[in-house]
């Protein structure tokens, strides 16, 4: 019978090393221990299914706070009935960046629709820190899910043309969205209440200026170029970009 801390090994050097179990097989056989291959596919197979309360718990823990952050990632992985490789997604959650608890928490599945999202959030409401995925945008339609802006997802937009061409349009709306986020720099240690108010007194300016700094340049560049994208992109999440005047505990962006 193993012992707890071969499987802990053995899991250790699977998901945090990246041993897939034959090579596993082989070191263990070099150091005179001789493990099967299929031994330890049903050692983590057991191990998965011994861990799925603590799973639970944490999933629980997390969907108790009132924001969060959601994103996915895709991954290669095995079809078990197919033979052959093809794309999953991690979906990724984990209570605000001002929310006193951290944890993340990795929910696998074999597509990237919409319907991962609600079927793990289930009843859940609060609200949620993404980018503008069309996968999430079900969940905000009866409001029960607020929709919450990343910043960093709007600056990238302006930071690539910059660094493709040096735009000086996207020159100056980096320094602006660069003000916004000193002034959450210098919020990020106060209590909630007064987060809100220094939000709202300095940045609740700097976002209004920006906003009709936008829509005029908006007017004047190519409707088709990278530039009129990037503006574009703001614009149609201006809504869920400024929430954060509302709520002291949405953060600027998703880069939890």
């Amino acid at each position: 019978m193993a012992t707890t801390g071969l499987l802990a090994t053995v899991l250790i050097m699977k998901y945090a090393d990246h041993l897939p179990l034959h090579r596993q097989e082989a070191i263990f056989e070099r150091s005179g221990v001789r493990i099967a291959r299929s031994t330890l596919a049903d050692w983590v197979g057991t191990c998965g299914a011994q861990l799925q309360p603590l799973v639970d718990a944490l999933r629980q823990e997390v969907l108790s706070h009132s924001v969060l952050h959601a994103d996915e990632t895709p991954i290669t992985y095995m079809h078990h009935k197919k033979g052959k490789t093809q794309r999953g997604y991690f979906w990724v959650y984990a209570p605000g960046a001002y929310e006193q608890m951290k944890a993340v928490i990795y929910d696998f599945k074999p597509g990237r629709s919409g319907a991962h999202a609600r079927e793990f959030l289930g009843d859940w409401r609060g609200s949620l820190m993404c980018d503008d995925y069309a996968g999430y945008k079900a969940l905000f339609a009866d409001e029960q899910v607020i929709e919450g802006g990343c910043w960093a997802h709007a600056r990238r937009k302006f930071h690539d043309i910059y660094q493709a061409n040096g735009s000086s349009v996207a020159e100056q709306a980096l320094q602006q969205i660069q003000r916004l986020y000193h002034y959450e720099a210098e919020a990020r240690n106060l209590s909630p209440p007064e987060r809100l108010a220094h939000r709202q007194r300095h940045m609740e300016p700097a976002l209004k200026q920006l906003e009709r700094w936008l829509r005029s340049q908006f007017e004047l560049v190519p409707p088709n170029s990278a530039i009129a994208k990037a503006i574009r992109y703001s614009l149609n999440n201006w809504l869920a970009l400024t929430r954060l005047l509302e709520d002291a505990q949405l953060p600027m962006d998703n880069n939890a």
